[in-house]
């Protein structure tokens, strides 16, 4: 079995990863692709965005997709994902792992060269990263993890560039090549960007991955856990957390203050009252609110409602209409910094008809 092309999609909370995604598993280029999900929060809502056919765990879409949350560690769904293929009981020609908005795309590179199994099976075609450019300078400023993804990158993606002056993405454009001049930059509308500059551009280059991060190859480097993509909130108990791990005095507690929380409803929104409302939070705490997405069940209307947003910037869509006999529950996450879950708690129940 010839080995199976990996592109690794990574970049910062909201972004636009997830859009990028949604077209290229719908773009008309023939291809069976396996989806590996890893979104940062108690529940995938992507999932419920991307896939709405099935509630499995692995599942075959009609045009050729087979999506798996990561409910383990990466290398083990990588393994299971091989093994299914050799068996025959998937059929898929290349892999997209979309990485968590929070995470070091390092130790998800990592695992295709520490895994002996792995490196036998598939091989990293490329690490896109999407570039938020209407907050990507606060980002860079305060998250190293937005550093080192744009730092790993082997293509950059700009997106939001609409929202921005031209000479504040100049600007940035400058920034992200002064951190990571081998990477081509290009901005990107609502993730239109042609297949070609997504899938086969052999950009994996692991001597400037080593340029990056001597430790790249070294086990220790991986904390003891190669390939782990894991985003630790509030309610994790991941081992990293519960020693220290030494790696030359750097122990990753970068993403402890990124919190988030899921709410979830059987009952319909009240439209009105739940725009006052999120327009209400988002004034007072949207620079402190990183990602926000959900699938909401709105009164008026026989269509999911998708919502996302990022600090200040919030939209919704009409999404597909609700199967018959699916239950219609609304399923929100919000990511971000010291939230006041019981506000927002309460806000959401007094938002409900």
């Amino acid at each position: 079995m010839s080995l199976i092309p990996v592109t690794i999609l990574t970049g910062f909370l909201g972004s636009g990863k997830t859009t990028l995604l949604k077209r290229l598993l719908s773009e008309a280029h023939g291809q069976k692709i396996a989806v590996i999900e890893n979104e940062f929060g108690e529940e995938n809502i992507d999932s419920d965005i991307l896939v709405t056919e099935s509630k499995e765990q692995i599942l075959q879409m009609s045009n050729g997709c087979i999506c798996c949350t990561i409910r383990e560690d990466l290398r083990a769904t990588l393994q299971l994902l091989a093994a299914k293929k050799r068996e025959g009981q998937l059929d898929f020609d290349r892999i997209v792992i979309e990485t968590t908005g929070v995470a070091d795309p390092g130790p998800v590179a990592q695992t295709f060269f520490m895994d002996e199994e792995i490196a036998a099976t598939c091989l990293i075609d490329s690490i896109i990263t999407l570039v938020d450019a209407k907050h990507a300078g606060r980002q860079l400023d305060e998250r190293q993890e937005a550093r080192r993804q744009v730092g790993f990158a082997d293509q950059i993606f700009l997106s939001k560039t609409d929202l921005v002056s031209a000479q504040e993405t100049d600007a940035l454009i400058h920034r992200l090549k002064h951190m990571n001049p081998r990477a081509p930059i290009r901005a990107v509308h609502f993730g239109a960007v042609a297949l070609e500059e997504v899938l086969d551009l052999r950009g994996f280059n692991l001597n400037a991955k080593l340029d990056i991060d001597p430790d790249f190859l070294k086990e220790e480097a991986a904390h003891g856990h190669p390939g782990h993509d894991h985003a630790h909130g509030a309610h994790c108990d991941h081992p990293a957390h519960q020693h220290d791990q030494g790696d030359q005095g750097r122990h990753h507690h970068h993403d402890d203050d990124v919190k988030s929380f899921v709410y979830r409803s059987q009952r319909p929104f009240d439209p009105v009252k739940l725009e006052d409302f999120l327009e209400a939070i988002v004034n007072i705490y949207g620079p402190r609110m990183l990602r926000y997405k959900g699938v909401l069940h709105m009164r008026g209307t026989d269509r999911k409602v998708i919502f996302q947003g990022v600090h200040q910037l919030m939209g919704s869509d009409l999404g597909p209409p609700w199967a018959d006999g699916e239950e219609r529950i609304s399923k929100m996450v919000f990511i971000g910094l010291d939230l006041p879950r019981d506000i927002f708690q309460q806000g959401l129940e007094q938002s409900l008809a």
